[in-house]
Order: structure tokens, then sequence, then C-alpha cells
């Protein structure tokens, strides 16, 4: 890196350059925050997170007892010790709580004034986050799994839905009601995503494997159904034509250029796919464990190059390389299976989520040494090499206070 501030200093390097650098650098060299924790507020597991992507002060949250916290996450400077306090909860006393399980919220892309949850009790709730009572509820036939908000739609308002249905709802937030459905899919849809660079762009992950990129403006609605085998028959089976997986499609995430999109299936198998021609890309992940009962939340980085990508995997969140599938390490510190993280763009932080009660705060290690002359990933016995650094992942590395 001082080679490269060196560089920098004599012209030789662009400002671009270096700021992808570190943040690339940051973006792969995480630890579990030695100074700063989360307020636990949660009596019960953490099914999904989300930080306002206006100013990335606000942290939500949303529990398995239908309770939601807002977190104020902004850093103190001068404080070497903090907690993210709750500034607000919906908690169980409330009368407008959802009644089961919060399956997901998600702040409004625009303003932190509003924010949305969907819940197993089949409400879609849209909140105003002053007065902390909903300002619309939207009623679904069946428990939801999963909804999203399109970052960057200024043509239309609308909420993807995703439940126990074969029918994806979209919600319109400007008149209050359910506008259309998308069908295509034969059974419980689990997850829905906007791409995050074309506001018509809807992809959908299903139990019956599939996965399927959606046009909400044609009259079929879907674009393609995506295929593991790219249109190769294997062997005599018909059934493995045309499935994303070979088990339930209960994650997504897109990059943050649109351009590839990360799936998740309870087949252990992580999935990249080129949006533009739907081809998987073959980018081999490894096994990565996914009970598959419900939505799983994953997170990819923003501005590094490679990408990130953040994983739940039992205990753990698992850390890829997006770009050639390698398991680089494991964020260890939950004590029960994780079931959502997210990623902070503007600090390189990842949140983590899990049935512990807990929300972990993981941030980059500013002590560590990097070589950009080791770009080279080696593998080793109980660890890897990035960019000339070893990152263990054994519970060796742990040290607390009560072993002095």
């Amino acid at each position: 890196m001082l080679s490269f501030l060196e560089e920098r200093r004599n012209g030789c390097k662009k400002p671009e350059l270096l700021v992808r650098a570190e943040v690339t650098r940051r973006a792969f060299c995480l630890e579990l925050s030695k100074g700063r924790d989360v307020q636990r507020i949660h009596q019960s597991g953490i099914n999904t997170l989300d930080i306002d992507p206006t100013e990335g002060k606000y942290l939500l949250s949303g529990g398995s007892m239908g309770v939601i916290a807002v977190f104020d996450i902004e850093t103190v400077p001068a404080a070497k010790e903090v907690t993210c306090e709750a500034v607000c909860t919906v908690g169980r006393s409330n009368k407008h709580v959802h009644k089961r399980s919060v399956e997901t919220v998600q702040w409004y892309p625009h303003d932190t004034g509003m924010f949305t949850s969907s819940s197993t009790d089949c409400l879609l709730k849209v909140w105003d986050t002053n007065a902390l009572v909903p300002a619309e509820t939207f009623t679904m036939d069946k428990p939801i799994y999963c909804h999203d908000m399109s970052p960057i739609a200024t043509k239309h308002c609308l909420i993807g839905v995703a439940s126990q249905s074969s029918h994806i709802s979209l919600c319109d937030l400007k008149t209050g009601s359910p506008t259309h459905i998308l069908k295509g899919h034969r059974a419980a849809v689990m997850c829905v995503k906007w791409s995050p660079k074309q506001e018509f762009l809807l992809a959908s992950g299903s139990q019956d494997n599939k996965l399927m990129l959606w046009d909400i403006r044609k009259a079929k609605g879907c674009l393609m159904a995506l295929d593991q085998h790219n249109g190769e028959a294997v062997g005599h089976s018909s059934t493995a034509v045309r499935t994303a997986h070979s088990g339930h499609v209960n994650g997504l995430c897109f990059t943050e250029d649109g351009l590839r999109l990360l799936s998740y299936g309870t087949d252990d198998r992580l999935r990249l796919w080129d949006v533009v021609t739907g081809k998987n890309t073959l980018v081999n992940f490894g096994k990565v464990t996914n009970d598959g009962r419900k939505n799983v939340k994953l997170a990819v980085s923003s501005g590094a190059v490679p990408d990130a990508a953040f994983v739940p995997n039992t205990a753990d969140v698992a850390v890829f390389d997006v770009q050639n599938g390698e398991l680089v390490y494991d964020l260890k510190g939950h004590y029960s299976n994780v079931n959502c993280c997210t990623f902070h763009p503007l600090f390189q932080e990842v949140y983590s989520g899990g049935n512990d009660s807990n929300i972990l705060l993981w941030e980059p290690d500013e002590g560590r040494v990097v070589d950009r002359g080791e770009e080279k990933q080696v593998k080793q016995k109980k660890g890897r090499t990035f960019y000339g650094q070893t990152m263990t992942a054994t519970e060796d590395t742990w040290s607390s206070d009560e072993d002095g």
C-alpha cells in the first residue's frame, strides 16, 4: 500500500484506483469488532437486517417473535468502545406489531421516514418511522417469505412479494393496493430481488427449484428461466433442465453493477449467473450448507474488485471471492445459525443476525498489513492468503477478556 501511495503522489496512479484498492482491502479484511457492538433487543432469532441507503446511519432488524428495532449505528470517532443503541422498537406490547415472525424489513430507498416489513402473518406493512405506525397494510392470501423494493425505480413504486403462493404479487405504494401478479412458478416463491440497474427487472427463486427473471412491463412477464446446465440435458433426466438448483432457491443477490446474480439453494450450492445472457457462469463456490427452511439474506460488497460475497453458512458467515469462487475465510462469532447479513457500502462493514438473538458487527482490521505484490491466493492448512495476508478461520484465533 505504501508503494501504491507513492505512485499516486507521483501521478502514476489515478485517484479512483487508490480508492478501489483500499475498499477491496477493507472488504476482504473483516474481523469481529473489538470496540463496537449492537444492543441486544431481540429475545428470539433475527431473520432480517437492512441499512438505510440514504445516510448509512440506521440499521433495521426483524425477529421471529415479530419485533422490529431501529438502531443508530453512526460511528463515534472519539469513543474507544461504543454500543449502537436502539432508537425505537415495535415490541410485543405495540398494538401494530406483527403477530408472527418478521421475515423481511427494508428501508424506503429514498428516505428514512418510511420502511416496510413483511411477516408470516400474511401482512406487508408500510411504516411511518417518526410515528411508528403503519401508513399502509397489504394483506396477502398466504404467509410471506420475502419482499423487495427497487433501489433505483423512478417510474414505479412497486414492492415485489414472495409468499407460499406460486404467484409473485406486486403491490403499489402509490395506490395502496396490489396491481397484478406474476405467474410462472409451480411452487411457493421464497425470494425476490429487483435489479440495481434496471428498474423493471425482477428476479425470483422458488421451491420448484427455478430461478426466473421478469420484465414487469411485458404481458407474459417472464423473460427466462435460468438453467444450471445451460440448456444441456443431463443423462435421461428431463427434470434437471431449466432448474437453477437441485433444491429450493431461497437466496438472491445482484452484484452492484447488476450484471451478475448470485443464487443460493438448498442443494448447498451458490451459483453465479450472467444476467444479460441468462447463462450459468459455472464458478465453483464449493459446498455451502443451507437448511432451506426460510429465505436467507446474503450480501455482496460495493466498490471492491473483485466483489466479495457474504453468505450465511450454518453458524458462520462465509466470505467468497465472487470472481473465482474461492472461500477467502469464515467469520466466526455466532453461537447458532446465521440467517442474514448486510453490507455497509460507506465503511465496508458487515452486520449479521442469527438464531442466537445477536447482531454482530464485522469491521475492517485497520492494523492488517497488505502486500499488493502477492495477489495470488494460496491455500494453507488452516487458512488462506489474500494479498499476502493469511486469514485463519479456526477457533484458535479467538481471544477474550476472560482469558486475560
